[in-house]
């Protein structure tokens, strides 16, 4: 990491030949991982990561690069060899002084654990899952976490400092019969250390997994056509996440290159849509205390009632929205520039009745997850393939189906909300966009959509 005297003369050095505005990023990151398939340890890796990149605002350009290589003499050779520098001028910029701020994003208290330990808790969870059923062919299960310290300067007087510790268990179950092979997960985390573990019962989780990937055993294909569809709680607010809430980064809006630039105050959605991004909830695994660029994260309302009422603005695109910077700006590592990008990203519960959704149902169907698709956020289009699926038939849930498509466009979708539940769950993830893999909630309640397009094997 480095002094505040080296942001200091960094920035000095940039200002001081053409710059408008000037960033310092550095990092010092360790990650832990261990893997466990089939009851072996399949894969235990650590690494540390740790350097420095810097960015330049000068009238409509921006350029940025990193190093490894945290020496003076080598920041400045890259300065020198990469900022095409302006006209000498004396610089004007606030200098960094008692406005400092540290943070940190952990809990009050963290709890490390030894490699065997970590070790345990998945041969636990391993057992726990086998023992569910002879029906159980393997149980996969994987142990991460990450320790990150990162400290921004910029231009504008801003020192600050963050110290986020994220951790995470995945569970598999695979299941297999004469016919079929169905597998389940599920992969909680949050923004702290092994304490989060402890308050877990990981084998109920284990077997809960198996009960899950049983019970998709035998699943019929999917019916194709415009239907109902009943999106569960928790991790299905991906499709959300994927379907609209790209769409509403302002990386995308600032370009005219989202299907909701230019509709700020306008109904994008049914009022029964409040849609929420908030990175500063308390140990969610998408948060942190400030963004990448220093500004401290909050809740915002992108949606309210169904109106757009912001978008997710990082300082780049900002400037040319005329909005503000909001606490959205997040990168994988200092090898990457910031943008705005979602945290924790979730529907707001509403008042209606699961049991009765379900219910006002004749033929449809019921997705408790998502998996891959790809999104055009120019248009909205999205394509979705579902993880555990169920028939809806008669107003009941019946039996699980395979191979099913969620086709559509975002804004049609959210105007199609037609029912949102009280039972809302935020599920953790990844996403993976121009800034790198970050760490990303996405949750709602159960949530009714009137009709959508979904594709499958069988024609109704």
């Amino acid at each position: 990491m480095l002094s505040q005297n080296m942001t200091d003369k960094i920035i000095d050095y940039i200002m001081s030949h053409g710059g408008d505005f000037a960033e310092v990023f550095a990092e010092h990151t360790r990650r832990n991982q261990l893997a466990m398939t089939g009851g072996n340890m399949s894969e235990a890796l650590a690494g540390v990561e740790s350097g420095v990149g810097i960015r330049i605002f000068s009238g409509d350009q921006c350029a940025y690069f990193y190093t490894e290589d945290e020496r003076e003499e080598n920041l400045f050779r890259l300065l020198k060899e990469n900022w095409k520098a302006g006209e000498p001028v004396r610089p004007d910029w606030k200098k960094l002084s008692a406005d400092q701020k540290i943070y940190d994003s952990t809990t009050e208290h963290f709890k490390s654990a030894s490699v065997k330990d970590k070790m345990k808790l998945m041969e636990k969870c391993d057992k726990a899952g086998l023992a569910y059923s002879s029906q159980i062919s393997q149980m996969y299960l994987k142990y991460l976490d990450m320790d990150q310290h990162v400290q921004i300067a910029n231009s504008e007087g801003r020192y600050t400092e963050d110290h986020r510790m994220k951790t995470r268990f995945f569970i598999e179950a695979v299941v297999r019969d004469d016919q079929d092979v169905q597998r389940s997960y599920y992969g909680p985390g949050a923004m702290g250390g092994y304490e989060f573990l402890e308050q877990i019962n990981v084998e109920e989780c284990a077997r809960k997994v198996a009960q899950n990937a049983i019970r998709c055993l035998g699943a019929r294909t999917c019916p194709t056509g415009r239907m109902p569809v009943i999106i569960a709680n928790g991790f299905g607010g991906l499709f959300f996440h994927e379907a609209c809430g790209h769409s509403l980064e302002a990386t995308s809006v600032s370009d005219n290159g989202s299907e909701f630039s230019g509709k700020l105050g306008t109904k994008v959605a049914s009022e029964k849509v409040t849609l929420i991004d908030d990175g500063s909830i308390r140990d969610g695994w998408g948060s942190g205390y400030i963004d990448d660029e220093g500004e401290l994260t909050r809740k915002n309302v992108l949606i309210k009632d169904g109106i757009l009422k912001n978008y997710l603005v990082d300082r780049l695109n900002g400037k040319k929205l005329g909005l503000s910077a909001n606490g959205s700006s997040r990168r994988e590592s200092y090898r990457f520039v910031p943008v705005a990008r979602m945290s924790n990203t979730y529907i707001a519960p509403g008042s209606d009745d699961v049991e009765k959704m379900i219910a006002s149902v004749d033929r449809g169907i019921y997705v408790k997850s998502i998996n891959a698709g790809s999104v055009n956020s120019i248009t909205g289009e999205f394509n979705f393939n579902t993880g555990e699926t169920f028939l809806i038939e008669h107003g009941e849930i019946t039996v699980p189906v395979h191979s099913a498509t969620l086709i559509g466009t975002g804004g049609d979708i959210l105007q199609k909300v037609e029912q949102v539940g009280k039972d809302y769950e935020l599920g953790q993830g990844f996403c993976y966009a121009g800034s790198g893999a970050i760490y990303i909630g996405a949750g709602q309640p159960t949530v009714k959509v009137s009709e959508m397009t979904v594709g499958g094997d069988e024609i109704c």
